[in-house]
């Protein structure tokens, strides 16, 4: 599962479940003697988000209207756009729900109680050095272990998650922020799925799994 961390970080996001770590697992990094550009130097929340394209995400609870800022976060906004045409996120559900931390999705969908994980291409290069950061209504990428894994997962934060998700985080890594919910019907929508009750998944043994699925119907790019 790929995943954010919360305090240390309380567990990965799991990224193939967010990988924030990609669940179940994601080989650890090799410190470096230099430092990884990720993206860029920037220091976080050093930029004001540029929004470059418009995705709407309609899901059972209702619509989300988000931003991507394909200036600051090219890969990451280019890697979403390609799950977004190649229609891969239709049918998924928001598979990880932490009230006062993020929501995540764009990995697994659920029939008949039984979840499977989508197909995805090749991990991308993170960018949590670009100048964004995790504040509350903002996007990033999940991951795992790995700096450099994240494929089709993505979380919203819903609260200001910058002290333990931005670069450099307890990984020295950080998590790449590329867009940002657009307005306050879309944010009603995720805090709907946010107050959604969980449990562990009984087919994979995820954990903050909601008990009734909330599935992604459809996803068109704007512009």
């Amino acid at each position: 599962m790929t995943t954010p961390f919360k305090n240390s970080l309380k567990a990965l996001l799991c990224a193939t479940v967010l990988a924030l770590s990609a669940c179940g697992g994601g080989s650890s990094s090799t410190a470096s003697s230099s430092t990884p550009s990720y993206g860029g130097a920037l220091t976080p929340g050093s930029v004001t988000m540029t929004v470059t394209h418009h995705v709407t995400i309609t899901t059972t609870l209702g619509t989300i209207n988000i931003g991507l800022d394909g200036t600051h976060a090219p890969l990451s906004t280019a890697n979403f756009l390609a799950y977004v045409k190649s229609g891969a996120y239709v049918n998924t559900v928001f598979h990880r729900v932490v009230a006062g931390f993020v929501v995540q999705g764009g990995g697994f969908t659920d029939a008949g109680g039984t979840a499977t994980a989508i197909a995805t291409t090749s991990p991308i290069t993170l960018e949590s050095r670009n100048g964004l950061s995790n504040t509350a209504g903002t996007i990033g990428m999940a991951r795992t272990s790995d700096p450099n894994s994240a494929t089709s997962q993505f979380y919203v934060n819903l609260v200001n998650n910058a002290s333990t998700l931005d670069y450099p985080a307890t990984d020295n890594a950080g998590y790449a922020v590329f867009g940002m919910v657009m307005d306050n019907a879309s944010l009603g929508v995720i805090n709907a799925i946010a107050a959604q009750a969980t449990t562990t998944h009984a087919s994979n043994g995820y954990p903050d799994w909601p008990v009734t699925d909330v599935t992604v119907t459809a996803v068109t790019q704007v512009d």
